[in-house]
């Protein structure tokens, strides 16, 4: 499992998909469950795979976006003005890497870049710069050249560029985008397990689009597929750096996959999360509860559409999300994929409709 793993996970973190720009996870979707079910796509562009025909819907799903920019002016000399799409801190952002997916499907690299330190007063220099005092170095050297030779339009999705990498510590990797291509990774793997085996529900596989602006595909894809339960895959923040306390740590590298219990977006099904501690500890599954003061996820929109869907969120903590090099312990990963598994396979229907039984 783990070989197939990092080998996923690399395809997934390198792709270039920013918010209302998915295509190319999409496409890894589309690759690695064809033989496995029905493949389908609702009108914004989330991607379903159904598997089996009898039982509960049970939904298997991550987001497949990431944060990114889009190109928002060209300047005269051959500079990009670019906006945020999803949350980022400017701390993060100068002298980084990013690329320019252009409409004929080029990407051109370029510099997040600023005026020099050198240049500025002195209390400038202490500021955190703002976005609108950045702009993206390509190496035109003028705005006719980005556009006509280098193909750069405005509204073109600009991506982090960062190599996915093994660290010195064999079971740490790090790469841009794990928020969240390690929970697509997730609804890949578990989904091609599954399968091939007994399950007592039709499942569907599912990578929505555009959570990082508002969990907007979430709502589509609930209305598109009508999962009687949802099982949301995430890569959240790790709490387990310098600057946290060790006592209050909840998600800490190693520590196995995540439950989290509640955020400001969604409170889950407690039916549901106790199945889940139950299976997790009932499996030996390395597990650690969390209960967050901010943040949201795609179970944020699952659990309010249709009449209602019994939502859980089982994540892979991850350290540095929102930048270019974000780092994860693969073994959490793999107990991610184990918790998803034993929990579809209790999910038949007196299971699921004992999450809503409230007469």
């Amino acid at each position: 499992m783990q070989t197939k793993a990092v080998s996923l996970l690399q395809e997934l973190t390198e792709a270039h998909s920013v918010p209302g720009h998915e295509d190319e996870v999409r496409a890894i979707f589309v690759d690695e469950l064809e033989e496995c079910g029905d493949l389908s796509t609702d009108r914004n562009g989330s991607v379903f795979c159904e598997i089996g025909s009898q039982g509960p819907r049970v939904m298997v799903a991550g987001h497949m976006d990431e944060v990114g920019f889009l190109v928002q002016n060209i300047t005269p000399e051959g500079f990009i003005q670019f906006l945020p799409v999803g949350g980022w801190w400017e701390h993060n952002l100068l002298s980084q890497r990013v690329e320019i997916l252009t409409r004929n499907g080029e990407k051109i690299l370029g510099v997040v870049s600023s005026r020099p330190p050198h240049f500025l007063p002195d209390a400038q220099r202490r500021q955190v710069m703002s976005i609108e005092q950045m702009f993206i170095d390509v190496g035109a050297e003028s705005r006719r050249q980005a556009v006509e030779e280098f193909g750069i339009s405005l509204g073109d999705p600009i991506a982090p560029c960062s190599m996915f990498t093994q660290m010195t510590r064999e079971d740490y990797y790090m790469a841009k985008a794990f928020d969240n291509r390690v929970g697509m990774a997730g609804v890949i793997q578990s989904g091609q397990i599954l399968s091939t085996s007994q399950h007592p529900n039709r499942l569907i596989l599912c990578g929505t689009v555009q959570e990082e602006v508002g969990l907007r595909g979430a709502k589509t894809a609930a209305a598109f597929a009508t999962p009687d339960v949802a099982i949301v895959l995430e890569g959240p923040p790790a709490d387990d750096a310098p600057g946290f306390s060790r006592s209050e740590c909840q998600g800490r590298l190693g520590g196995g996959v995540q439950i989290r219990i509640f955020d400001p977006t969604a409170i889950a099904n407690p039916r549901l999360v106790a199945l889940a501690v139950e299976t997790a500890r009932a499996e030996g599954i390395n597990h650690q509860i969390t209960v967050r003061r901010s943040g949201g996820t795609d179970a944020g929109s699952f659990h309010l559409a249709n009449y209602g869907i019994p939502s859980i969120v089982l994540g892979v903590p991850a350290r540095y999300i929102h930048s270019h090099n974000a780092i994860i312990d693969i073994n959490d990963y793999i107990q991610m994929i184990s918790l998803v598994i034993a929990l579809v396979r209790k999910l038949d229907q007196e299971a699921v409709d004992g999450l809503t039984a409230y007469l």
